[in-house]
């Protein structure tokens, strides 16, 4: 196989504080044993930082709003475990920045398993989900976005993004009942 489901920020402090991401909690739920079954690799991704704010950019208000957040993106906290089952064949990986691809393993286990297509998933579709897309697209893979597993805090913003942005930048976007 050479998909990779790539779920981003679905982590117990961001799906217990913004309601906008629980919504893609019960889709995903559905999707993932068929997506195990097609042998395609299931990526985890959740954002912790550490406390003391050795990776945090200085001056940087985004990154500092997050820090801030305190258990919601700190290391070792509750907050950063994944809000969705990871079995013994998935691959969690911890980001410190938007993309997923930033600073982390992925590039290189994606390419260790042959994947040449990320279908990408979580919130916010603004954020992560767009980052990791063209970050994706830049590295050379074949990028899907899955409409009803992404969400953003603004849905005209999640919208735009779905019917404007993906499409023009060659981004396929599906459903997760298309998913094969």
């Amino acid at each position: 196989m050479t998909t990779a489901l790539v779920v981003g920020d679905l982590q117990r402090g961001i799906t217990g504080n913004y309601g906008f991401a629980r919504q893609v909690l019960p889709p995903l739920e559905e999707l993932l044993p068929r997506v195990r079954a097609t042998g395609a690799l299931v990526v985890h991704i959740h954002t912790a930082f550490r406390v003391n704010r050795a990776d945090l950019p200085p001056g940087n208000a985004l990154f500092a709003s997050f820090h801030e957040a305190g258990d919601t993106f700190h290391e070792g906290s509750p907050g950063i475990k994944l809000d969705l089952p990871v079995h013994s064949e998935d691959v969690v990986v911890r980001k410190r920045r938007t993309s997923a691809f930033v600073g982390t393993d992925l590039d290189l286990v994606l390419r260790a398993r042959g994947v040449d297509t990320v279908v990408l998933a979580g919130v916010a579709t603004s954020a992560m989900v767009a980052a990791t897309a063209y970050d994706a697209a830049d590295r050379g893979y074949r990028v899907t976005v899955l409409a009803d597993a992404c969400a953003d805090g603004d849905p005209a913003v999640h919208e735009f993004f779905l019917e404007k942005v993906f499409p023009g930048r060659g981004f396929e976007v599906r459903r997760c009942a298309d998913w094969r």
